[in-house]
């Protein structure tokens, strides 16, 4: 087996889902991170649709690798009745999502070939 050195990630995403009935709870939800990690992550926009790959309405958190266990951590033991979605950006984006993904909370099915499946 070859393996991949940890360096090659270049940043990780945390994708939020919402749906209709969750909408207000992932407003909220994304304020509390905007305020809990200020400068340190970027938000994406709050779509009310689902975008990509991803099977839900979301949005998303972008970090820096040396904040993995800080933001991932903190997610973890945050996120409530939301589920998310991590994954790191290398240099492949179908083994990003669909062999070196995590989910905290309940995990979905997504649609892979919005990024080469």
């Amino acid at each position: 087996m070859a393996y991949i050195d940890v360096d090659d990630i270049k940043s990780w995403h945390a994708h939020v889902y919402f749906d209709a009935a969750s909408r207000d709870a992932a407003k909220r939800f994304r304020d509390v991170v905007s305020e809990q990690f200020a400068n340190r992550v970027e938000i994406g926009r709050f779509h009310e649709r689902n975008v990509g790959p991803h099977p839900r309405w979301s949005f998303q958190i972008a970090f820096a690798p040396a904040q993995f266990s800080e933001v991932v951590g903190w997610l973890a033991l945050n996120h409530g009745a939301l589920d998310v979605f991590v994954h790191p950006n290398t240099d492949n984006a179908l083994r990003d999502h669909r062999d070196c993904a995590m989910w905290l909370g309940r995990s979905h099915r997504l649609d892979l070939t919005a990024v080469g499946g």
